[in-house]
């Protein structure tokens, strides 16, 4: 008996140690700068940025870990984008009335628009190879 409990709490020790050093990595991620190609999109500009292209937008916040891990993917399917496909992204810390707009309940939250029109949503972290099948769809 006195063994078992040795062992439950040896295990809930390391769970909770490795719990902790998960959220301490999650906080610490670095920031990237966005790549030349990605848009920046305002409420004041949003509707022109997004007008006759395919636009995947990324809706983030700087104190979003998930947000942070996605920028440097962003910043290589901008790389690989080309013609009238491009990533632009939203911060909804600066611009809510987009975010409320589209709706948009959890971060990140990927949209691609087609002519300013809504044509499919991701949320979550995603892969480059996802993104790049997805706009290439369209």
């Amino acid at each position: 008996m006195q063994t078992t409990l040795i062992i439950t709490s040896i295990f809930i020790s390391i769970l909770a140690a490795l719990f902790v050093f998960a959220r301490y990595r999650m906080k610490h991620i670095p920031v990237v700068a966005d790549n030349d190609k990605i848009l920046t999109l305002t409420d004041k500009n949003f509707q022109h940025q997004t007008k006759n292209k395919l636009v995947l937008v990324d809706f983030w916040a700087s104190w979003c870990a998930p947000c942070r891990m996605m920028a440097p993917v962003l910043n290589e399917v901008a790389e690989e984008l080309s013609g009238n496909s491009h990533i632009g992204k939203v911060n909804i810390e600066e611009y809510q009335s987009l975010a409320q707009k589209f709706q948009v309940r959890n971060i990140p939250t990927l949209i691609l628009l087609k002519n300013g029109i809504e044509i499919n949503r991701f949320v979550g972290v995603k892969s480059k190879d996802f993104l790049l099948e997805q706009i290439q769809k369209y």
